[in-house]
C-alpha cells in the first residue's frame, strides 16, 4: 500500500497521541515511532544572520521516505532507486538553503532575505509526521514536533590561549547566555508565535573549533585542515559555560592556521542558534601575515 494512502490514518492517530501523551516529547529525537531518531528544526546563524529549516529521520532498509507538516501538506519525499533500492536507505539529514534574516550592508543586491517574521509565515510549527516504506512493503511512522521556542544567541563568546608547555598551548573558550538572536533579532516584537527559550530551555550547549584557510586563496591549506573541526558538547545547565581546548588538537596545525568558533545553543526541541567568531590563531601572538 503506498504511502499516501496510510497518512490521513496515520496522521489522526498521532495528533491524539499528541495531545494525550508525554511520548511526544521523548520522542523528539529518538526513539521515534517506527524510526531509531527524528527531528525537525530551526537553526540560526545569528553572526552572519541567516536562517534555515534542517531535518533528520533514521529508519531502517527503507526505499522511500516522507515528511508532512501539521497541514497535511508533503515537505520532503526521498526515494531510493537502482542500486540505492538495492541497498535501502537508513539515515537522511538535509538542510534547507539559509537565506539571510537581516539586510546586511555588505550583501549583494540580490541576496535573498527572508526575516524572522517570513520564516514563521511559511513553516507551520506543529507535529511533522514521518512516513517510510521497506524494502519488503512495510510501513513506519514516527512524529516530532516544530516549535517556535528559539534559543538566543550566546553572547561573549572569546577565545583565549595558555601556555602549558614551551610551545604548546591551552585554548579556553567561554560565553554567557545571551538575549536575542543576533542579526536575526526582528526590528520590532517578535512575530506571534515565537518565544525565546530561557535557561532551563537549553538542552546543551555546541562548541566548535576549526580551521579557517581561505578555500580560494589557500585551497590546497583549506582541503587539508579546514575539516578539522573539534567539538565539544556540554549541559545546558552547567555551572560554567567554558570549554578547554586541549594542545592535543591545536598542536596539529602549522603555527599560522586562523580558526575560527562557534557557539552554539540547543534547546529539548533540538533548534539551534549559533554565535561565531574569527580572525583568531593557534598561537597567542596571532596568524603573522607571509607578506
Amino acid at each position: 500500500m503506498k504511502i499516501q494512502k496510510l497518512l490521513p490514518q496515520a496522521l489522526k492517530g498521532l495528533a491524539a497521541l499528541a495531545l494525550t501523551s508525554a511520548w511526544l516529547t521523548a520522542a523528539a529525537t529518538e526513539p521515534c515511532g517506527d524510526f531509531g531518531e527524528c527531528k525537525v528544526l530551526i537553526e540560526i546563524n545569528s553572526t552572519d544572520g541567516d536562517i534555515g529549516f534542517h531535518f533528520l529521520g533514521d529508519g531502517d532498509e527503507l526505499v522511500k521516505m516522507e515528511i508532512t507538516d501539521p497541514d497535511g501538506q508533503k515537505v520532503f519525499t526521498d526515494k531510493a532507486k537502482g542500486p540505492l533500492r538495492e541497498q535501502t536507505m537508513t539515515e537522511t539529514f538535509l538542510e534547507s538553503a539559509e537565506p539571510l534574516c537581516w539586510n546586511d550592508p555588505e550583501a549583494d543586491e540580490d541576496e535573498d532575505i527572508v526575516t524572522l517574521e517570513d520564516f514563521v509565515d511559511l513553516w507551520t510549527p506543529g507535529l511533522y509526521v514521518f512516513s517510510g516504506l521497506g524494502a519488503e512493503g512495510e510501513m513506519a511512522f514516527g512524529s516530532t514536533m516544530l516549535t517556535f521556542v528559539l534559543p538566543p544567541a550566546p553572547a561573549e563568546v572569546e577565545f583565549e590561549l595558555e601556555e602549558e608547555d614551551e610551545g604548546e598551548y591551552e585554548g579556553e573558550i567561554s560565553w554567557s547566555f545571551g538575549d536575542d538572536l543576533g542579526n536575526c533579532t526582528p526590528a520590532g516584537a517578535y512575530p506571534d508565535g515565537v518565544e525565546l527559550a530561557g535557561p532551563g530551555d537549553i538542552k546543551l550547549w555546541e562548541v566548535v573549533v576549526e580551521p579557517d584557510y581561505d578555500d580560494e586563496e589557500e585551497p590546497g591549506l583549506a582541503a587539508m585542515y579546514n575539516s578539522l573541526t573539534h567539538v565539544v558538547r556540554i549541559p545546558g545547565g552547567a555551572a560554567e559555560f567554558e570549554v578547554e581546548i586541549p594542545d592535543d588538537y591545536l598542536g596539529n596545525f602549522p603555527a599560522n592556521t586562523p580558526l575560527k568558533v562557534e557557539v552554539g545553543a540547543i534547546t529539548w526541541d533540538d533548534n539551534a542558534t549559533f554565535t561565531e567568531i574569527g580572525d583568531l590563531c593557534v598561537t597567542p601572538d596571532g596568524c603573522e601575515d607571509d607578506d
